[in-house]
């Protein structure tokens, strides 16, 4: 037996830059443990497994594998999924993920969802001379301004604020503090970022989740509006924040976000992409 995929570059206007997507269809009798074996073929950053919705208001149900685990949301795999089930239409499509339903609206060939989750801080703060350990990096490198912390929503990650580009690219996961840290904070992701131009340059490092480097997380793009309302960066009303990453791997990608702010406190994020088919095929079933 074989299913139709479908493999996307996401976050990007072109092809092969961006994020890799695959997206594979008719899922609905596949097991847990078959779809983690087709996303550990594929071996992207994301694989994302297509079936009819629980509710037939909606447009799909969708699961999401990193090659390693199950993730119950993640940003680029929306964009993507979410694009080629429009098939080039400007119409609405609401995902069944397991973080619960996305809203996606697409337009002139551009998704935009909103997080199924009001992103949230976390208890925690990481020890500094820990974190440089782990990213190679000196503390001057850090922006003094802004907290390391912990944010979720759906997935978490330690968020990183970094003082400018160059250390930006001269970081990197170094063991055993690298695994230390993520395990003194409780994840297993990290996302660092500094200031560019009107926006922010980001890199995503997960290594023990089977990603050395993601080149666009937009799950954590979602979850950045915590850590900037935390650092002041957000005030009342909508913001729009632009956000690059990827560059670093020979892979740019390109972000928007969007956050409300109601009373200092986030109400909601979205998150636009575009994204660029680049194979279809049959992948036979484990």
């Amino acid at each position: 037996m074989k299913l139709r995929f479908h493999t996307y570059d996401v976050f990007t206007d072109r092809a092969f830059a961006g994020n890799p997507l695959a997206i594979v269809e008719g899922a609905d009798d596949l097991s847990t443990a078959q779809m983690q074996t087709i996303a550990r073929e594929f071996n992207l950053s994301e694989t994302i497994f297509v079936m009819a919705p629980r509710d037939p208001a909606n447009t799909a149900r969708v699961r999401i594998f990193f090659p390693t685990a199950e993730i119950p949301f993640a940003g680029h795999p929306t964009v993507g999924c979410a694009l080629h089930l429009a098939g080039g239409r400007d119409m609405d499509v609401t995902l069944e993920e397991e973080a619960g339903l996305v809203p996606v609206t697409i337009s002139a060939g551009e998704a935009e969802f909103t997080a199924p989750i009001t992103p949230f801080s976390r208890d925690g703060s990481p020890d500094v001379g820990l974190v440089c350990a782990a990213l190679d990096l000196g503390t001057l490198d850090l922006a003094g301004d802004a907290p390391i912390a912990l944010h979720e929503g759906g997935p978490a990650f330690l968020y990183i604020p970094i003082a400018h580009l160059n250390a930006l690219a001269r970081a990197r996961p170094i063991e055993p503090h690298w695994s230390q840290l993520m395990d003194s904070c409780g994840v297993d992701s990290a996302y660092l970022y500094a200031p560019d131009g009107p926006g922010y340059r980001a890199r995503m490092f997960a290594p023990t989740a089977g990603i050395p480097e993601d080149p666009a997380t937009g799950s954590a793009s979602a979850i950045l509006a915590s850590h900037l309302l935390q650092s002041g960066a957000l005030s009342d009303g909508e913001t729009v924040v632009a956000l690059a990453q990827g560059f670093e791997m020979g892979r740019p990608s390109h972000i928007r976000m969007t956050a409300v702010v109601e009373n200092g406190a986030l109400r909601s994020v979205r998150v636009a992409g575009r994204a660029v088919l680049i194979s279809s095929g049959e992948i036979t079933v484990p």
